[in-house]
């Protein structure tokens, strides 16, 4: 499969999700058959003022490839000007945000609110494409809202401006992660470009997976909230998808070498003392179902060295 001349072994991609899709995160979904990796959002403002955190997010491994890197912003001349500036930097696609519901966001007319402004999105991708070689995708929602439902006529502007491919979530800013996806508009903006369609909504789980394949059309799968604590899914769709039986989830001593993979990850890349609070969240994902999962949730969020992960780790077992 292909997004301009990109090729992606498997139609699997793990979306991106601001505070998870990290770079050691998205070292363990490459492991585990992601078949295309999207970072975190970085503002093209931070970039631009050479803000300091910056360049942690932008932060790329050689066994990533191909990746994606999502800048979000609302100014064309400016966000043309950015993506220039960082072109030879080694991602493969650089994706454009335009579907982040968080009010911080929202507020500053960016993410999601350029869904009231198409005109403005269109011209932020033709910029971009007119300034860049790599190829510029653009990530989509439903809508802002169900009065301005205009997914397919926002994903006809950015094909005609230039986009590779565009993702969309089958929800509006205002449903934000609530309620049930719309695959059926999913459908209805695959079937009026041309250039590739993501799917992207509710696709937790293999079965989900072959569903939104088969309602929507769409080759490409775009894995979020179901990734969280779960890298495992993309083995398991892929698998699925190939015609084989699903594998068995993770075992206990699986979750946690996965946990423990992730940990030294976080510590080489960020150290112990960033590392462990960060993947605070992520071992309470992982824990999830365990019996006993708030205290043990409390106990994980207490952690501030290996040790205590180590001794978390030690205590759990599943009941006889």
């Amino acid at each position: 499969m292909k997004i301009a001349d990109i090729e992606i072994e498997n139609s699997l991609i793990l979306a991106p999700m601001a505070g998870v899709t990290d770079l050691p995160f998205r070292l363990l979904c490459r492991r585990m058959g992601a078949g295309l990796l999207c970072m975190e959002m970085v503002s093209a403002k931070a970039i631009h003022y050479r803000n300091r955190n910056t360049a942690a997010l932008m932060a790329i491994d050689p066994a990533e490839h191909p990746v994606s890197l999502q800048l979000f912003g609302r100014e064309p001349e400016l966000m043309a000007e950015v993506a220039a500036s960082i072109e030879e930097h080694p991602f493969d696609i650089l994706d454009i945000n335009m579907g982040c519901p968080v009010p911080k966001v929202v507020n500053n007319g960016e993410g999601s609110a350029l869904m009231k402004e198409p005109e403005l999105a269109e011209k932020i991708v033709r910029s971009i494409t007119k300034a860049i070689k790599k190829p510029v995708t653009a990530k989509i929602r439903k809508g802002f809202d169900e009065a301005h439902v205009n997914a397919v006529e926002l994903a006809k502007r950015l094909e005609d401006a230039g986009a590779a491919a565009i993702a969309v979530h089958g929800r509006t800013r205002e449903q934000y992660y609530s309620g049930k996806a719309d695959w059926d508009i999913i459908r209805q903006v695959r079937e009026a470009v041309s250039i590739p369609v993501i799917a992207n909504g509710d696709i937790d789980s293999p079965q989900a997976a072959a569903a939104c394949r088969e309602q929507t059309g769409c080759e490409l799968l775009m894995i979020g909230r179901a990734v969280e604590g779960n890298p495992w899914i993309f083995r398991e769709i892929a698998a699925f998808q190939s015609g084989g039986s699903i594998p068995p989830r993770p075992s206990l001593p699986e979750i946690k070498a996965m946990i423990r993979e992730h940990a030294a990850l976080m510590f080489e890349k960020k150290g112990e003392y960033i590392g462990i609070r960060e993947l605070l969240k992520h071992v309470a994902w992982y824990l999830a179902g365990f019996p006993g999962a708030a205290k043990l949730r409390k106990t994980a969020c207490e952690m501030e060295h290996e040790e205590d992960l180590e001794a978390l780790l030690d205590s759990l077992t599943l009941p006889s």
